[in-house]
């Protein structure tokens, strides 16, 4: 007969905070369930909240309301992040679903003057992350702006025309190819690269005086 002290009590592996997880292992747990962990998504959001306003910063720089666009690219986010098959590819993905959004809107807004609407928190299917969470310290994309070099290259982009600025917000920030641009802008391969070309020619001579002086 089998004493009951005779069978060592295996003890169960801690679960790991998704804080201490790598950006990896953080987008495949939000893909385990039909909908994102909360705790997990938002651990998500916090990581990835300043890439996607630094893009829409460069595509929109007029748009009052670029907060709006970016709670929708979220909750597209949380709907389908099962559908990304490679995690390790998740910054690249949530890059185009920003892109998209913003021509998405960006047509809608050529149609009609009607402007987005959306409201903090992020409400999900499950309940309600905060995403846009005010804070004391600036961030990330607000060190960068406040550089001088910085501030002007924004500027000198802001002032490009409409279809310069997302060619090259697409190419150098995206990170987009031409033929990837090409669809999304539904133009010809050699229209993105003239495009491209004159917005790189454009802002060569609007910061030329800036980078003389250094």
């Amino acid at each position: 007969m089998f004493s009951t002290w005779s069978v060592p009590l295996r003890a169960s592996k801690p679960a790991v905070a998704p804080s201490e997880l790598t950006n990896s292992e953080l987008v495949a747990l939000c893909q385990q369930r039909l909908r994102p962990d909360r705790v997990a998504f938002a651990e998500l959001l916090r990581r990835y909240q300043g890439h996607v306003d630094k893009l829409l910063y460069h595509l929109a720089p007029e748009w009052a309301d670029r907060s709006d666009l970016s709670q929708e690219v979220w909750i597209r986010v949380y709907r389908n992040i099962r559908r990304l098959n490679e995690p390790a590819k998740f910054q690249g993905w949530l890059g185009r679903i920003t892109t998209n959004l913003f021509y998405d809107e960006l047509r809608r807004r050529k149609r009609s003057r009607g402007t987005l609407s959306l409201d903090a928190p992020l409400h999900l299917e499950d309940g309600s992350v905060e995403w846009d969470v005010p804070a004391s310290d600036p961030g990330p994309v607000d060190h960068l702006m406040t550089q001088e070099f910085y501030t002007q290259l924004h500027q000198a982009i802001a002032d490009l025309p409409e279809v310069f600025r997302t060619a090259i917000v697409l190419r150098e920030i995206q990170g987009l190819a031409y033929e990837e641009i090409a669809a999304m802008t539904h133009v010809s391969l050699g229209t993105v690269k003239s495009r491209i070309a004159r917005a790189r020619q454009r802002l060569q001579v609007d910061l030329q005086p800036y980078l003389g002086r250094e």
